[in-house]
């Protein structure tokens, strides 16, 4: 069943603020729900379907929904696959909406790491965790070993994976909300203090309080709305998980985005923005050239010569500075990579940065590591009339 054209975003809201040190997670979900659908000219009695991922405090959707009133639910979806579990999100409700389980969804995101870093339990969380962990692997080390192996595969340079950072640097001093509003250069990326080899500072995202919250509609209730709406085109998932061979110059988006267009019925060269999770540079390197948008092993001369960088480049990407500048609540980022395409489409973004004649946007999400396991999932959004 496709869902192209059978549901619609009508409400986006991200939260200002990058540090809350004075409210829960659970009062941040509630915010950024009132503001969503406020947004969409709706209320909390409106809502029957609602969505969260392994941000939601207590016990997933049944404890957030009872602590937001919401008491017309006959849908709900929990899906948890890290940075990528909101822009599936989106596709979820989308379907549900199309299958008739559901008229409005609501999906939030919140997320205290700057304020509330989560504790440390030192127990394994995963099956793989007893083999893995003895040899102490973090996440800037995994992705680092898919930089370092793109590097050795194609000759990707560290200056090449500068440019992504300088690209959402420049967008990001156009957002009063960004928590790093100086734009940088590629000398300065290069001289912030390595990481994980070859990982510098800048390379890598920024971590912040906050969160977000969408509204998905069927097209009956879209149509009696006075606010623009945002047609779901088309959407995609799909694991890369290690099996007998790490290859670690590929992400999911290799399977979910030749999914998503197929469903949405464009191609990579009808996309006039691009929303890409960017936990990491590299993260957004390898993301442009598995959906299709470069060579493989061209990634690097592609995001250095400005094709990144909005409104004219050939992929506008990130125009609110994404993770690496603007805000990574949780380590589910991919919420806010929707909320601003959402605005991009409806010509709301900040204006050095709103693409002309905006009419198809990508949204990518990636869960996981590249360097390990990882979920990838892929939204084509498109004007109503698209």
């Amino acid at each position: 069943m496709s869902i192209r054209g059978k549901a619609f975003i009508a409400g986006a809201y991200e939260h200002p603020d990058r540090k809350i040190p004075d409210k829960s997670v659970a009062q941040v979900h509630a915010e950024v729900a009132v503001g969503a659908l406020a947004d969409a000219g709706l209320s909390l009695a409106d809502v029957d379907g609602f969505f969260c991922s392994g941000d939601a405090p207590g016990f997933g959707p049944l404890s957030m929904a009872d602590y937001l009133g919401l008491t017309r639910l006959r849908y709900v979806d929990s899906t948890e696959t890290g940075g990528s579990s909101y822009v599936g999100h989106v596709g979820h409700a989308a379907a549900a909406i199309a299958a008739g389980k559901c008229r409005v969804a609501l999906i939030t995101l919140a997320g205290l790491p700057r304020s509330q870093p989560p504790a440390r339990s030192g127990r394994p969380s995963g099956p793989e965790s007893a083999f893995e962990s003895p040899f102490g692997p973090t996440t800037p080390s995994m992705y680092a070993l898919a930089a370092r192996r793109h590097m050795h595969e194609y000759g990707t340079t560290s200056a090449q994976l500068a440019a992504v950072k300088v690209a959402a640097s420049q967008h990001a001093q156009h957002n009063p909300n960004a928590m790093l509003r100086n734009p940088v250069t590629a000398e300065e990326v290069l001289d912030s203090p390595m990481i994980s080899d070859p990982l510098h500072r800048l390379d890598c995202c920024v971590i912040s309080d906050g969160g977000g919250a969408l509204v998905v509609v069927a097209p009956e209730v879209a149509a009696g709305l006075s606010r623009p709406t945002v047609s779901v085109l088309g959407h995609g998932e799909a694991p890369k998980l290690q099996g007998s061979r790490i290859d670690l110059t590929h992400t999911g988006a290799v399977w979910s985005g030749p999914r998503a267009f197929a469903e949405a019925g464009v191609t990579p060269a009808d996309v006039d923005y691009a929303s890409i999770y960017d936990s990491f540079t590299i993260t957004v390197l390898q993301t442009v050239e598995d959906l299709g948008f470069c060579e493989k092993g061209k990634g690097g001369a592609f995001v250095a010569d400005g094709a990144l960088l909005a409104p004219h480049g050939a992929l506008p990407f990130n125009t609110d500075g994404g993770g690496l500048c603007n805000n990574h609540p949780t380590n589910r980022g991919g919420m806010t990579k929707v909320i601003e395409a959402v605005r991009q489409l409806r010509g709301e973004a900040n204006a050095p940065v709103q693409v002309p004649g905006c009419d198809i946007a990508l949204v990518h999400g990636t869960g996981g590591s590249i360097g390990t396991r990882m979920g990838s999932a892929t939204l084509i959004l498109g004007q109503e009339d698209a």
